[in-house]
This record gives structure tokens, C-alpha cells and sequence, in this order.
């Protein structure tokens, strides 16, 4: 029984860090890390940066969806509604 148990939260772990990954490379590839770092300032605020603010408010995944989708206090974004969504989800979890 400790084995599985084990064996099941190394599972969630590589899948957690496979997604993180994965993330990361969906904001390099579309130009996120151009102007935002995940823990430091650059042009904008770094991503950490971003979580913090929006941390504990409800409406922190639409509010972030529409700055971005909209262009209302961020530059146009690249990416599709799709990926701003899974963008977004991966920021507000930092």
C-alpha cells in the first residue's frame, strides 16, 4: 500500500512539472517572456509578481483574461483565447 501511494505522488509530481514546462514554453513561444519573467521584473511585472496581486480575488482568471484578450493596460497578445486561458491558470498559480 505505501508503494502505490509512493508511486502515486511521484506521478502527480512529473505531471505537475511536465505542465509547468510545458506552460513556460507556451508563453516563450508566444513572446510573453520578451517583456515578463517568472520571478523578476523586466518591461512588465514578473509572473510571481503578477499571482500575488490577484491572489485571493475570484475574479482574478477573467480579470487577467481580459487585460490581455483586450489590450486594456497590456499590448496586444499573440497568443489564442485558448492559450491565454492555460497562460493565465499557469500565472495565477505561481
Amino acid at each position: 500500500m505505501k508503494s502505490i501511494t509512493i508511486a502515486a505522488i511521484v506521478a502527480v509530481g512529473m505531471f505537475t512539472a511536465g505542465a509547468a514546462n510545458a506552460s513556460e514554453a507556451l508563453a516563450k513561444s508566444n513572446g510573453c517572456l520578451g517583456c515578463h519573467a517568472v520571478d523578476a521584473k523586466k518591461v512588465g511585472p514578473g509572473f510571481k509578481e503578477i499571482a500575488a496581486k490577484y491572489k485571493g480575488k475570484g475574479d482574478a482568471e477573467a480579470a487577467v483574461n481580459v487585460k490581455l484578450n483586450t489590450a486594456k493596460g497590456h499590448p496586444k497578445v499573440k497568443a489564442g483565447e485558448a492559450d491565454v486561458k492555460t497562460l493565465t491558470k499557469w500565472i495565477l498559480t505561481m
